[in-house]
């Protein structure tokens, strides 16, 4: 592993630490007027998500984590098992639920979401930002309610509930934010 100095901090780089793979979130380069200059930072646990702050001498040594990010395509689930393909090697590779966080709730046959592997290991899962999904369960629309902003639950294909304003009907196309898990727009 290539360790770093910690004066060479930068938000986005994996560092792999003794209590974990932790992504930074924010540094500050602290330099008091009395005492030795320490970097301040906010780490975020890349494999459970929980953020702690740490503070670091300034100069001090750290592993830095080689995180690589590969699009692979989701073939299909066997229960907690997800299945996703390698594209360039076509090798399977089977991923259970809990790696993936709420991947899942967006995810379709023929997607290609980005894993992020540290070595073999899988650490993390990307879509883009919203992705089309079809309504299957949704209550019909009240005539003659026109109140703004009024929303009622929708069930779309993956089996995720999403909140929909109430012209939206069994059959349509949606767009979803999979960072927020809202609503967008009909398509």
């Amino acid at each position: 592993m290539p360790q770093i100095s910690t004066n060479d901090l930068k938000t986005g780089i994996t560092l792999d630490l003794s209590d974990g793979l932790f992504n930074v979130v924010t540094f500050q380069h602290v330099k008091p007027g009395k005492g030795g200059a320490f970097v301040r930072t906010k780490l975020k646990n890349v494999r459970n998500g929980a953020v702690l702050d740490r503070t670091f001498r300034a100069g001090e040594r750290v592993e830095q984590a080689i995180i690589e990010t590969r699009e692979m395509q989701y073939l299909y689930n066997d229960g907690d098992i997800f299945v996703f393909m390698d594209q360039d090697t076509f090798e399977q590779l089977e991923v259970p639920r809990a790696v993936l966080g709420d991947l899942p709730d967006y995810l379709l046959p023929e997607m290609t979401p980005a894993l992020s592997f540290y070595g073999t290991e899988i650490v993390g899962a990307e879509l883009p930002a919203s992705v089309e999904l079809t309504v299957t369960d949704v209550e019909p629309g009240v005539q003659g309610n026109r109140v703004s902003g009024a929303t009622k639950p929708a069930t779309v294909e993956t089996g995720k509930i999403v909140k929909v304003p109430l012209f939206v009907n069994n059959g349509d196309r949606i767009k979803v934010d999979t960072r927020t898990g809202e609503y967008m727009t009909r398509v």
